[in-house]
């Protein structure tokens, strides 16, 4: 079973730690919900579902898992972190009291893993995502000691994909792979985008993901120029181009695979709009290895399009990090300054939108960056399909 070791996020734990003492953190809480569980995954392999979720890590000891009122017997079976507290900060939105119950609170949590010294300097990893009533509790809490951004650090370990991350990413792949395969053998005109979701979703789930990567969306004809949405009730017809954007999530790590197919023979227009996204895909695998800046990537990637007549169509760089996330830190943009570095892991995703169609395509894959270029973990076919 592909699976990260307990030992794996023990050593997360430690090289967090290493990281806040050079930045003078006492301490830091990665937080995290439902939608967006990275910085929590990542440190404690806890999924927060209804209610919230932190885990509170201070610069030397061990970190406490801090969870909803309702979740002990779910994070208690999940959680690699042994210690759990509930607070009704982390309670669901639609907020009961639990009269009654005993529960901790932002100032007994950092007591506890201060044992009793000030803090001075206090982080959150998942700071954007932080509901106002979390924020409330905590900034009581600490009274006079401000609230920083901590994000950085986090990434900052999790860029660099180890080998347990990778072999569930490669996994996460495979299953996203074979579930297009079953798509496209079962897709059909007279289908609407949301049938088609579940063709992949139920797939995915047989071959064993834990969950899809995102919310899947499938998109067919006019109204296909969406870079981000939601299936509709929308019939497939024939002579649509139809962008198909799914994914599995293993262990935690998100996979991603976007094609679009032409029920039909293609238009020269649309053979134009596809042909142009794989070549936007190749202008990028061709030339991104470790030691370049990410934003000379973009700017070739966009000069490539642009000479074949195609850079009206973009939206937004290249590539974007994958891992926890499907979508995660760091973008790979025109005004980029950092630089590739080894077992880095993106999504290569080209969106290209016709304005005067409003249609749309999406290709991509997920790519691991190697000392002489990049590992293309999904490795889809690069073709027209024509169904």
């Amino acid at each position: 079973m592909t699976r990260i070791p307990n030992s794996e996020f023990k050593e997360r734990i430690t090289k967090l730690q290493t990281a806040m003492a050079k930045e003078g953190y006492d301490i830091v809480m990665a937080y995290g919900n439902e939608a967006e569980p990275q910085f929590v995954r990542y440190l404690s392999d806890y999924w927060p579902s209804f209610e919230t979720a932190g885990v509170l890590i201070p610069a030397e000891g061990e970190p406490l898992l801090l969870i909803g009122p309702e979740s002990y017997t779910y994070a208690a079976d999940r959680s690699r972190i042994p210690e759990i507290r509930l607070l009704k900060a982390f309670r669901e939105s639609s907020e009961p009291e639990y009269p009654g119950k005993k529960l901790d609170s932002f100032s007994d949590v950092i007591d506890e893993v201060m044992h009793g010294k000030p803090v001075k300097k206090f982080g959150v990893a998942g700071l954007s995502l932080v509901t106002i009533g979390v924020y409330s509790a905590l900034t009581e809490a600490l009274g006079a000691v401000p609230v920083t951004k901590a994000d950085d650090i986090v990434m900052g370990i999790r860029m660099i994909k180890t080998e347990n991350e990778l072999a569930c990413m490669r996994k996460a792949a495979e299953i996203t792979a074979k579930a297009f395969d079953y798509v496209l053998e079962n897709i059909r005109p007279g289908m609407t985008e949301m049938q088609v979701v579940g063709l992949a979703l139920g797939k995915m789930h047989e071959l064993g993901a834990e969950r899809e990567s995102y919310p899947h969306w499938v998109l067919t004809g006019e109204g296909s120029n969406q870079a981000i949405s939601r299936p509709r009730q929308k019939v497939i017809t024939p002579g649509d181009m139809t962008m198909i954007q799914i994914g599995a999530r293993v262990e935690g790590y998100a996979s991603s695979i976007g094609r679009p197919v032409v029920f039909g023979k293609a238009t020269a227009r649309q053979k134009a709009m596809i042909d142009a996204g794989y070549a936007g895909q190749n202008a990028v695998l061709s030339y991104i290895k470790a030691g370049l800046c990410a934003g000379d990537v973009a700017r070739h990637y966009e000069n490539s399009l642009a000479e074949i007549g195609f850079g009206d169509y973009l939206l937004y760089g290249p590539c974007h990090g994958n891992g926890m996330m499907e979508g995660e830190a760091p973008w790979i943009e025109n005004n980029s300054t950092w630089i590739l570095k080894e077992n880095m892991t993106f999504c290569l995703d080209v969106f290209l939108g016709d304005a005067q169609t409003k249609t749309g395509l999406r290709m991509e894959d997920v790519i691991r960056i190697t000392k002489d270029g990049a590992e293309n973990l999904t490795h889809y076919p690069q073709k027209l399909f024509e169904l």
